[in-house]
């Protein structure tokens, strides 16, 4: 069909200039008909002064840049919008001094689920047409997400992250760290180029609030006496302002009322609160060969998630003394099969309905929005939740 040839165009075209940049990097690329291309990459500045050499690993950008399995029915409404995003994204490497620019290729070179530049998008759309503002918006909050991974790998010791090693795993924890902090002050520096102020101050704050979140959990690592409304109130911060922002600022880019907006921004609060539930329930019953990431770091490093407190608020006496000191000990091969038993007493059960209420409560905030495909797939998005959720319920 005349449609999906110049679909077929545009991604080559986008495979082409993918491949140009990496050069531009030093880095050695294959076909872009292979999934993966490996290559040696050298900073480009003088070779006298930075001799070593950069390893790295990168998806061919000839992939389809929608997600899979259930959410790619969801994104199939903004798959063109997404595309931009990601043509975008990939060219903020270049904004990088040469010496640091093959580094950042890998960190932003591997495409990710983009579920906040999806709901960014979404956003707009629901209340009105999608603008170049609101392609700019979801690379922002994409970056500030990309910075937040690159320190929490660093923070949990992770060595895989979206099917190839982290950043600290390649290259150590100074240059990881420097280079999160470079995509958090890079992000901020797009925003700053909105005309209405108030755009640029709501991201600041949700990275604020973002890293807020995360100091808390790290601040309360191994505390036995973590309580649900507690660990709530960290992902609400660490995951659920990013999501917040991300359709608060789509609606208001798109000339929304107040009303309309804070709606939105309740939905994104709640659906990506409920996605870090589900994120949690991966870290204890999925597999890094699906997942593509280092599993069991957040017991590990003793962040207790809402799995983990959910049994152990259901024990008492010696069972309770036992599975306190699993957690101390980060015994977390134990933990998870203890979960997986019936022993837990419905714990991951009642994690998964955690979840999907907060789903419903997302969806409640938008069923009374004006009725299009955008609106239609932010409803969907939250039965996209509830299905990645479900599957869980099965171990």
């Amino acid at each position: 069909m005349p449609g999906e040839d110049a679909g077929r165009a545009n991604l080559a075209a986008r495979g082409r200039d993918w491949s140009s940049k990496i050069h531009a990097c030093g880095l050695a690329t294959a076909s872009l008909n292979g999934p993966l291309v490996r290559g040696v990459a050298l900073t480009t500045a003088a070779a006298s002064f930075y001799a070593a050499t950069v390893e790295a690993t990168v998806f061919s950008a000839f992939a389809p840049t929608t997600p899979n399995g259930p959410l790619s029915r969801v994104s199939q409404v903004v798959r063109h919008e997404l595309d931009d995003v990601e043509s975008r994204i990939i060219r903020q490497a270049a904004t990088f001094d040469p010496a640091v620019e093959g580094y950042v290729a890998y960190a932003i070179g591997v495409r990710g689920k983009r579920l906040r530049p999806l709901v960014a998008l979404l956003a707009g759309g629901a209340v009105g047409p999608i603008k170049s503002e609101h392609v700019d918006l979801a690379v922002i909050v994409e970056l500030i997400h990309v910075a937040t991974l690159v320190h929490d790998d660093i923070v949990d010791e992770a060595e895989w992250r979206r099917a190839q090693p982290t950043l600290n795993a390649r290259w150590g924890n100074s240059l990881s760290v420097l280079l999160g902090d470079w995509l958090f002050a890079h992000a901020l520096n797009l925003s700053a180029q909105f005309d209405d102020v108030e755009v640029s101050r709501a991201i600041a704050s949700a990275a604020r609030e973002v890293c807020t979140g995360e100091i808390i959990q790290t601040q309360r690592r191994f505390d036995l006496h973590l309580g649900i409304d507690d660990y709530l109130r960290i992902i609400e911060m660490k995951t659920g302002s990013l999501f917040a922002a991300a359709a608060d600022l789509g609606a208001m880019l798109g000339k929304a009322d107040q009303a309309t907006q804070n709606s939105l921004k309740v939905f994104g609060q709640k659906i990506g609160t409920a996605y870090q539930i589900y994120d949690d329930c991966i870290d204890i019953g999925g597999t890094e060969r699906l997942t593509g990431k280092t599993l069991g770091s957040d017991l590990r490093k003793g962040k207790l998630t809402l799995p983990v407190l959910m049994l152990l608020s259901g024990r008492n006496g010696p069972d309770k003394e036992h599975l306190s000191q699993l957690i101390l000990d980060a015994r977390f091969e134990e933990i998870a099969q203890l979960l997986n038993s019936s022993q837990a007493n419905g714990a991951l059960g009642a994690s998964i309905d955690a979840g999907q209420t907060l789903v419903s409560e997302a969806q409640a905030q938008i069923e009374n929005l004006p009725s299009n495909p955008y609106n239609s797939a932010l409803i969907g998005l939250g039965d996209a939740f509830r299905e990645m959720l479900e599957q869980f319920r099965a171990l």
